[in-house]
């Protein structure tokens, strides 16, 4: 049960649906969800230890706010793992995995169409965890989402700019067919010039949406 609640509010945190300084009600959520408070009170630790959430003696739980700061780290983190992981796959990459990738990027490109923006959202992170899982390191995956949880909350302010799902698809184009090639170093470049353009969109965010950041804004 303090799984189910975690992995509900944490995917509430991280599409927004809770805004970076709302408050995180317990009565409200143990209402919500039909569940005691213990396991509310465990989800919630587990959120703070993941930096999503702060908790203030006699004020309350708050969602955290953004932070450039941790936006650039988690950022900086996940190139070098996924830099690396691309530079390996593309040496070893089995016709198997390529065809999963290949289904990958189909159901993308039918998102892309419909505009859905959650579903290519989805197929995106799943996208990468199969590139990281390709390595045969089994905790890659994990290490790499723990750093990304404040970089795909901020990715959220960018989802409905007009055209940046249809740019993403074609980085991850990009990515696939430097695996079919399979080339090293195509591989790794284009997994850098993905990584790095979203950054590049993150940074003006800060300026646009003021009320989300931490008021100490970036280092």
């Amino acid at each position: 049960m303090g799984q189910k609640v975690y992995h509900s509010l944490q995917q509430a945190i991280l599409t927004l649906a809770f805004r970076p300084g709302d408050i995180i009600r317990k009565p409200e959520i143990c209402d919500r969800l039909g569940v005691s408070r213990s396991p509310v009170a465990d989800a919630v630790a587990r959120l703070a230890a993941d930096g999503l959430v702060d908790v203030v003696p006699q004020a309350g739980t708050f969602v955290t706010r953004l932070s450039m700061t941790d936006i650039r780290e988690g950022a900086f983190i996940r190139e070098a793992i996924e830099t690396a992981a691309a530079e390996l796959v593309a040496t070893r990459i089995t016709d198997d995995q390529l065809r999963d990738l290949r289904r990958n990027l189909t159901l993308q490109e039918a998102l892309v169409a419909d505009g859905d923006q959650q579903g290519f959202m989805q197929l995106d992170g799943h996208m990468h965890d199969m590139m990281l899982s390709f390595t045969g390191f089994p905790r890659l995956p994990q290490v790499s989402q723990t750093a990304w949880l404040s970089v795909h909350r901020a990715r959220q302010l960018l989802l409905p700019v007009k055209g940046r799902m249809q740019a993403t698809l074609e980085e991850h184009r990009a990515i696939l067919a430097a695996f079919e090639s399979r080339d090293p170093a195509a591989a790794r470049l284009a997994v850098q010039v993905h990584l790095r353009q979203l950054l590049t969109l993150l940074q003006p965010l800060e300026r646009a949406h003021p009320d989300l950041f931490s008021p100490q804004g970036p280092q």
